[in-house]
């Protein structure tokens, strides 16, 4: 019966009303003038004891200070000595001293324990987003029986406690060595009583204001992300042709960096090696003209890890607006409230996030503020930068509570981007969130679809993923990727100034639409390709001539890195066996001279409906080394590059890597690092470094 009202008390989680807590002040004060009590029957013993019968006078004095207690422990346990179904043991066995100071330590400790739990339920504590969430249901739907319930077995917790000690004195030995082991298992008995007594309320889960990122890693194993197979090795005599949409999202990256700091690898799938790769800033090229958005920079190299093998590098540099040509800025802020969002590395961050963004528009933007939680609701509407302090207001007053409601908040997002929609200006969604959408239409292809139909109507959607635990990286992906946006997970406000400061114009200001890259192998030279990250951006064949299907965008000044490690003919240790049955070449070789592929882009100018196409060969007069890398150069920039893919792989556990180490990441990372104004490459080399202790999740 102790146990089932036990579990009963630790499944409802009750916290204890005044009447509970003066039951248990009671008793530890009760207790504590028993004991003393018992100390001034003692010293009065000691004063008043004649000089003849010592023996008899100690005697008389134990057998009172005994009857106290014995009156104490009858109260304790809800029956008295006159009961005549109770067999009263100590009525004929006068304690020893050393069993009567079992019993009052051992009362002393339970009663006190107790007392602390009960003050300690009282003590703010921060929960976890999904226990806020639990604790807030169970208590619109606690019956009062169930606290009544609650209350009672609380009290038979006190009550059980004090019967188990005083059986225990009962029947203890007066050998010292026993008696000590029977108060080493009280005061056990006392603390387990004490956990059991106690609500199940997990630890904080949150990170101190000092250190965002520091988030326990128990709370990870809610977060999702898309699964998918790393690209595989394609022999150029059957498939010649590889295509696929760029992108420029950093979100990865961010998420890889947490888990180290927290001392732990990031789930394969939370790494998509071209987030990685283009999460930083290369020195390419950069057109004169916004007219070509960019030029192509292509360059090939060694591979470091599998000798004979040979990497192609294609990189693209976005063209960089000036200030005085940067297009009015029609923003709405989509922020989540809901109870998920209750942690500093949140909410919190999201307001000084959104402050950051606002200093570094022009006054005659617009800003518009939709929240969701249980539902969505508009705090402010489309208000011009130039008033920051009422948007201000607006943000600071937010507070995180209920459940999610995404679905209805981004329609509601939609139609405010409507209202003041400008087709001159840059109409914009930022949804800020930990992608938790678990009220209303939540599939992934109902959002998409309307995500698509916005977009052509020419509002884009970006998405700032902050926290940890509730992380839905998945829903996030399917909604920038489709909603002409970028995704960024902001781990820190460092983040936030990066996104939202250093690369504001990248991430507001698209100067190209639909981006595609397609690269067709040359059988006469390469014997088999396999292209290094981009697995969810994959396109057939023929969607690269088909205006009609989405593709990546790139901002103002945005940088585009893509990597191909090919096996030349003749040359490495190819994967794949030749095909028995192939066809000989149908091109002659000296034609096509030392070509290893042929490059094409495709992409859209901002409102254009007609794509445009620039070409490029790639050959093997393009090759460059490392040997003697010059600060800005392209071997130091491809160099880099490949080291940071490099260790891409080695997170994911990529089977095409060999020996490649992380020192060898190293190695390779210190010596392309270059000027790194911000520090990003030097935290890149710490981040390797870590990720050689970290420990697997």
């Amino acid at each position: 019966m102790t146990d089932n009202l036990i579990d009963k008390a630790f499944a409802t989680h009750p916290k204890p009303d005044s009447e509970a807590k003066k039951r248990a002040l009671a008793l530890a004060l009760m207790e504590f003038d028993a004991v003393q009590e018992t100390q001034a029957l003692e010293k009065q013993a000691a004063d008043t004891q004649p000089a003849e019968g010592p023996a008899a006078q100690k005697d008389s004095a134990s057998q009172k200070k005994l009857s106290g207690l014995q009156g104490f422990l009858a109260w304790l346990r809800l029956m008295g000595t006159h009961n005549p179904n109770r067999t009263d043991s100590m009525n004929g066995n006068p304690f020893t001293f050393a069993q009567k100071k079992l019993l009052i330590s051992g009362l002393a400790t339970c009663s006190l324990a107790v007392v602390g739990v009960l003050l300690f339920q009282q003590m703010p504590l921060h929960t976890s987003s999904s226990m806020r969430d639990d604790l807030a249901m169970s208590k619109e739907v606690r019956r009062p029986e169930a606290t009544a319930g609650a209350d009672q077995a609380t009290e038979e917790i006190i009550v059980t406690g004090a019967r188990e000690l005083e059986i225990a004195a009962q029947y203890s030995p007066a050998e010292p060595m026993v008696i000590a082991e029977q108060q080493a298992m009280s005061a056990k008995r006392a603390q387990e009583t004490a956990r059991l007594a106690m609500p199940a309320s997990p630890m904080p889960s949150v990170a101190p204001a000092s250190d965002l990122a520091a988030v326990p890693p128990a709370a990870e194993f809610r977060d999702r992300f898309a699964e998918f197979q790393e690209n595989s090795v394609k022999a150029v005599s059957e498939e010649p042709v590889s295509t696929f949409s760029i992108d420029v999202d950093t979100a990865a990256y961010s998420f890889v960096r947490r888990s180290l700091n927290n001392g732990y690898l990031p789930p394969k799938d939370a790494v998509r090696v071209e987030e990685l790769i283009n999460y930083f800033d290369y020195q390419y090229p950069v057109p004169s003209d916004k007219a070509t958005p960019f030029l192509p920079s292509v360059s090939v190299m060694d591979s470091p890890w599998k000798a004979g093998n040979k990497l192609i590098h294609i990189g693209i540099k976005g063209y960089q607006l000036p200030a005085s040509a940067l297009p009015r800025s029609n923003l709405v802020f989509l922020l989540d409230v809901s109870g998920s969002m209750h942690s500093p590395d949140k909410l919190p961050l999201v307001q000084q996030s959104m402050e950051l963004l606002l200093n570094n528009l022009q006054p005659e933007d617009t800003v518009a503020i939709v929240v969701y939680a249980g539902a969505a609701g508009t705090v402010l509407e489309p208000t011009p930068v130039k008033d920051k302090q009422k948007i201000l207001r607006a943000v600071q007053q937010l507070q995180a509570g209920g459940s999610t409601a995404g679905a209805e908040g981004i329609q509601r997002a939609y139609e405010l981007a409507e209202t003041n929609f400008d087709s001159k200006a840059v109409n914009r969604i930022i949804l800020a969130t930990d992608g938790d959408f678990n009220v209303g239409p939540t599939g992934d292809s109902d959002l998409q679809t309307l995500v698509e139909r916005k977009r052509d109507q020419g509002i884009y959607l970006s998405v700032l993923g902050f926290g940890q635990g509730n992380y839905q990286d998945a829903m996030m992906q399917t909604l920038a990727q489709h909603g002409n946006g970028v995704a960024a997970y902001i781990d820190t406000l460092s983040e936030a100034q990066k996104v939202l400061v250093h690369e504001a114009t990248s991430t507001l200001f698209p100067i190209a639409n639909d981006v595609k890259i397609q690269v067709e192998f040359n059988p006469a030279t390469v014997a088999e390709y396999r292209l290094i990250g981009y697995e969810t951006r994959a396109l057939q064949r023929e969607d690269f001539n088909n205006d009609k299907v989405d593709a990546g965008d790139i901002g103002a000044g945005h940088s585009v890195t893509a990597i191909y490690e090919i096996t030349p003919v003749g040359e490495g240790k190819p994967l794949l066996e030749p095909s028995r049955y192939a066809t000989e070449k149908t091109r002659p070789a000296d034609k096509l001279g030392d070509e290893y592929a042929f490059l094409r882009i495709r992409y859209k100018l901002p409102g254009e409906k007609q794509s445009q196409l620039i070409e490029k060969p790639i050959s093997a007069s393009q090759a460059i080394t490392l040997d003697k890398v010059a600060p800005g150069s392209l071997q130091q920039e491809a160099g880099f590059a490949t080291a940071v893919a490099g260790f891409a792989q080695l997170l994911r556990g990529s089977h095409f890597t060999g020996d490649y180490s992380y020192d060898d990441v190293i190695a390779l990372a210190q010596k392309t690092k270059g000027t790194d104004d911000y520090g990003y490459r030097t935290e890149f080399i710490q981040l390797v470094r870590k990720a050689k202790l970290a420990k697997a999740m």
